[in-house]
């Protein structure tokens, strides 16, 4: 399955960008472009957050593979947290230090293509006579390509089965009233409990993206008219007041406006929670963690009442080859390898993830439960993720964010909150 309808192929064009202002990050920059030691080898570094959440070794005995069909290249992974990798990636940017090969977001590609640390992977593409035509989707900038999805992941709904069925919830909501009764009656368990937890650091906000707009995407809704913002509409409304809502009625997890993804999965992993949305790459990642956790999952719930397709959240593990580069064309080769159908079909199974080459078919939809109900879910919907792409998406995610905090701490209301996000996303379009 690709990243949109199976077996059709996807371009994402963005349109010209003006460059985020960045500030200086203290995390150490990335190495400088690859080198080549006391053999002869040519040695590429590879930038990523992919390996920490996939089954330990499972990475590295690709990178062995690739290097065993590529002799002379040797490949060095630099693995971190998610928010890590951001971190190191914007830093190399600012220094023009980035590794080879970089793991991208979606969010970031506007930013780096516009600051020409990212190569144009169309020419490179050309460069080296590569056929595009089994790529499932293209991120494209002024009409090249600067990002790839590897493997793309649905964001569903994780429900912890026991603490709801102490709660008295028989099964995963569906809807917005089952959902925030859901979460009330999780919380109502006490002992630290919470219903549902939703991440808002402004440091890396994609808790927006996954948590917050989700809500509209899930019931047909759009944050966009015509290409442009259009925030005060009455999908984005909706879900705002839906989370406020949740807010006030204090079935939140603590600690929202500090948190980022890794914190939210922690909690959720260690049986805190009752409800979260997350990506599909974590579940393995909370068997290792928590191997006697219950867990199911389910389609974010829509508005009662509503019958249409669901928008389905997802997020994609993209690559790209920095500009820096001292050997473009080995750091193509590796791109090449993990978008093959034999390779991408092997780590989209261990990622739990649906391929981006789309000859390539994921083994887990025939031997796991829950990823098998994922690509149901994936089936009976259709990927929404309106922030890929967006000229600093980042940074429109943390303006909305800062005015959510506001709104949740008493100090605004949703009109007065829309109102001002959707005048400082019309000054960044």
């Amino acid at each position: 399955m690709s990243n949109e309808a199976q077996g059709r192929r996807r371009i994402v064009l963005v349109a010209g960008v003006t460059a985020a202002t960045l500030g200086l990050l203290a995390t150490a920059g990335c190495g400088a472009g690859g080198s080549g030691d006391s053999g002869g080898d040519v040695t590429i570094e590879f930038a990523q957050w992919w390996e920490p959440e996939l089954p330990d070794g499972e990475f590295q005995a690709l990178m062995d593979e690739f290097e065993k069909q590529n002799p002379g290249i040797k490949v060095e992974l630099i693995s971190g947290p998610y928010a890590a990798t951001k971190e190191q990636l914007f830093a190399g940017a600012a220094s023009g230090t980035m590794p080879d090969v970089v793991g991208l977001d979606g969010a970031w590609v506007s930013d780096f293509a516009s600051q020409g640390v990212i190569t144009d992977l169309t020419a490179l593409m050309g460069d080296v006579g590569y056929d595009d035509s089994e790529l499932a989707s293209q991120i494209q900038v002024d009409g090249s390509t600067y990002m790839i999805p590897v493997v793309n992941f649905v964001y569903p709904m994780f429900t912890n089965d026991a603490l709801l069925a102490d709660a008295g919830v028989d099964a995963p909501p569906t809807n917005r009233t089952e959902f925030a009764d859901a979460a009330a009656a999780v919380t109502d368990l006490g002992d630290n409990t919470s219903g549902w937890i939703l991440p808002l650091s402004l440091e890396t906000p994609n808790g927006i993206q996954n948590d917050v707009m989700s809500w509209a995407w899930a019931s047909g809704g759009t944050m966009l008219a015509d290409g442009g913002p259009d925030v005060t509409n009455d999908d984005v409304t909706s879900a705002v007041e839906y989370v406020q809502g949740m807010w006030d009625d204090g079935v939140i997890a603590p600690g929202s406006f500090t948190m980022k993804e890794q914190d939210k999965v922690e909690e959720f992993t260690n049986g805190r929670v009752g409800m979260m949305i997350d990506s599909l790459a974590h579940i393995n990642l909370i068997r290792e963690a928590n191997p006697d956790l219950e867990f199911s999952i389910s389609a974010v719930p829509a508005e009662d009442g509503y019958e249409g397709e669901r928008g389905i959240p997802y997020a994609s593990w993209g690559i790209g080859v920095a500009e820096s580069s001292e050997h473009p064309e080995e750091a193509f080769k590796l791109v090449e390898f993990l978008m093959s159908q034999e390779t991408n079909a092997e780590l989209s199974s261990i990622a739990g993830a649906f391929p981006g080459n789309t000859k390539s078919t994921p083994d887990f939809v025939a031997d796991d439960e829950l990823f098998a109900e994922a690509f149901e879910i994936y089936q009976a919907g259709y990927p929404a993720n309106e922030f890929t792409g967006l000229p600093v998406a980042e940074q429109l995610m943390r303006l909305f964010g800062e005015q959510l905090q506001v709104l949740l701490d008493g100090g605004q209301t949703v009109e007065e909150m829309l109102e001002k996000t959707q005048a400082a996303w019309e000054a960044e379009f």
